[in-house]
């Protein structure tokens, strides 16, 4: 398979991302697809025919083979990876539709066409919501399609055509539980990583939402206690003035006042 497409898909869309979802990209690329491509290709890369049951019966492996692993396991793995990349387009999707808004109205609409606010906060949160819900889905699946993650080597099989209960045998089965593991803990790093992302998002823009609507409301309400200070202080030095005005004319009044001696 080739995942050179999935990967441009993920490295535009890192440039709208938050510190917290750089950090979840770099888990994918490095822990998830690089380590698939790597190693677990090969690894699974003839399950079928290295399956093997102590029998002659024409379609007993085949029967036995279907039981056990009803959908291949590199191939689940590889579902899971696309499926949870998936809503991440979103948010690439939604910025290149506030690009067409302003080229079509040939004006600057936006202050940041990659900020996350407004519709594009809905649409982080949904794609965030979608991921953590196909992680835990796809580990879902995982436990309870092969009853685990570990990978037995030897497996009884009663399934029709077989003529009794035969055993099986699985080759590379530690291989592929150590493989198994690390796709278990890298899936359930990513959930951690989506959830905290959330929690950070919501926390930025309810404490946006409370900046805008008191501290602004406290600067106005300063600014416009402001005037009534400066007409209290006008009046204050008025009267001041005025007291002072009229001690300087009375002794003057008091002396023409008094009368003459001759």
């Amino acid at each position: 398979m080739n995942w050179g497409f999935l990967e441009n898909v993920l490295s535009g869309v890192n440039k709208y991302s938050t510190v917290i979802g750089r950090i979840w990209l770099s888990v994918v690329f490095l822990f998830r697809i690089l380590v698939y491509v790597a190693a677990a290709e090969q690894v699974w890369k003839d399950e079928q025919k290295d399956f093997v049951c102590n029998t002659e019966q024409p379609g007993c492996e085949n029967a036995c083979f279907d039981h056990f692993f009803p959908i291949s396991q590199v191939r689940l793995w590889a579902l899971q990876l696309i499926v949870v990349s998936t809503p991440s387009l979103l948010v690439a999707l939604h910025v290149a539709y506030r690009e067409h808004r302003e080229a079509k109205y040939k004006k600057k609409l936006y202050k940041d066409k990659g900020s996350i606010d407004g519709g594009l906060f809905c649409t982080y949160t949904i794609s965030l919501v979608f991921k953590t819900a196909f992680e835990v889905g796809s580990l879902l699946a995982f436990y309870f399609l092969y009853s685990g993650f570990g990978v037995p080597i030897l497996l009884r099989c009663s399934q029709s055509p077989c003529p009794n209960t035969v055993d099986c045998y699985i080759s590379k089965a530690t291989e592929k539980k150590i493989f198994l593991y690390i796709m278990g803990c890298t899936s359930i790093l990513c959930i951690a990583l989506n959830v905290l992302e959330l929690m950070y998002i919501v926390w930025k823009q309810l404490w946006k939402c409370f900046h805008r609507r008191y501290v602004h409301v406290k600067d106005k309400s300063f600014g416009q206690d402001q005037p009534l200070v400066s007409i209290v202080n006008k009046f204050v030095s008025a009267e001041a003035t005025a007291n002072t005005e009229d001690s300087n004319t009375q002794p003057a009044s008091t002396v023409e006042n008094q009368p003459r001696r001759s």
